[in-house]
């Protein structure tokens, strides 16, 4: 292993050379088993969105119709564009919202405080029960119970709509405001998709050498100043893929895989289904296109 890790045609590997090699080690598992599982199916779900599917006596019969599914998706059917475009409006709206929390707890839950242990626990606790009984929990009495609790006021001693006016006489833009008002409204669902994210926050915080902030005390530098300097730079690469991984996680789950899937399994329309399902893949491919152009170029790795 050794040879082979170390040398290349007679010449020293460089450091990127290894790291290169290491990295496609690492992934080699997965692109076995995509190439096994996943490729075929890829396939097939293309060449169904070009074409209509029937199921008779002999079998499945495929008819090529071109863009025909494609073309119905997008200008035939009403439900299809309703529900792209409140995906990407979500993912827009919640992954920054998701990020900047999992690192503000992360950056809390790093701190020395008694019963640090059991806080780290609660917060991830959702990613540990989502599931089961508990999803059915979430999408019905408990969620029904949080909002009728909200409408009447119950235990809020400012609701939404005071705290709008109140940051709107403070001079805030009215976009500001509708931002974050919507990141309070949100809150529940932002707690319950951030456990994973605070887990990599966290465990790439404590990979920081504490030598550099006993150097920026040494030389007067405050928390905000030692975050700013030392923390965010050190964990950008966690940011990156604490962004990509959110966006992906919230395509997962939406109005639109539903749609997708009633319109195959319960409609029997594969091929419209199957084109749906492209068109959603290749949303999910410009949004994820355009935030590694944006972060590629900020992420600070240190070699």
């Amino acid at each position: 292993m050794k040879a082979i890790l170390g040398k290349r045609s007679g010449k020293v590997r460089s450091y990127n050379d290894r790291k290169a090699l290491w990295g496609m080690l690492y992934i080699l598992p997965w692109l076995i088993g995509f190439l096994l599982f996943f490729f075929v199916p890829l396939l097939a779900s293309l060449r169904y969105s070009l074409s209509t599917i029937q199921a008779d006596a002999q079998g499945i019969a495929v008819q090529f119709t071109g863009l025909a599914n494609y073309i119905q998706a997008l200008t035939v059917d009403t439900s299809f564009n309703r529900a792209l475009v409140e995906a990407v409006t979500e993912v827009l709206i919640n992954v920054p919202l998701i990020v900047i929390f999992s690192l503000f707890l992360a950056v809390l839950l790093n701190q020395k405080f008694p019963g640090r242990a059991i806080a780290r626990s609660i917060f991830f606790l959702p990613v540990i029960l989502a599931s089961g009984v508990i999803m059915s929990l979430e999408s019905t009495s408990l969620i029904d119970a949080v909002n009728q609790n909200a409408g009447s006021g119950g235990g809020s001693v400012l609701g939404t709509f005071e705290l709008e006016n109140l940051m709107l006489e403070s001079g805030m833009s009215e976009w500001m405001v509708s931002y974050l008002s919507g990141a309070v409204d949100r809150i529940y669902q932002i707690v319950s998709q951030s456990g994973v994210q605070i887990l990599i926050f966290l465990a790439g915080i404590q990979t920081i050498s504490p030598q550099l902030y006993e150097a920026s005390r040494m030389e007067g530098a405050t928390g905000y100043e030692a975050f700013w300097k030392i923390t965010f730079p050190m964990v950008s690469p966690l940011i990156f893929v604490n962004a990509i991984y959110t966006i992906v996680d919230s395509f997962a789950g939406n109005a639109m895989t539903t749609l997708i899937r009633e319109t195959g399994f319960v409609k029997f329309d594969f091929g419209l289904s199957s084109a749906m399902a492209w068109v959603y893949f290749a949303a999910i491919a410009v949004i994820l296109a355009l935030v590694y152009g944006i972060f590629a170029k900020k992420v600070f790795y240190q070699d």
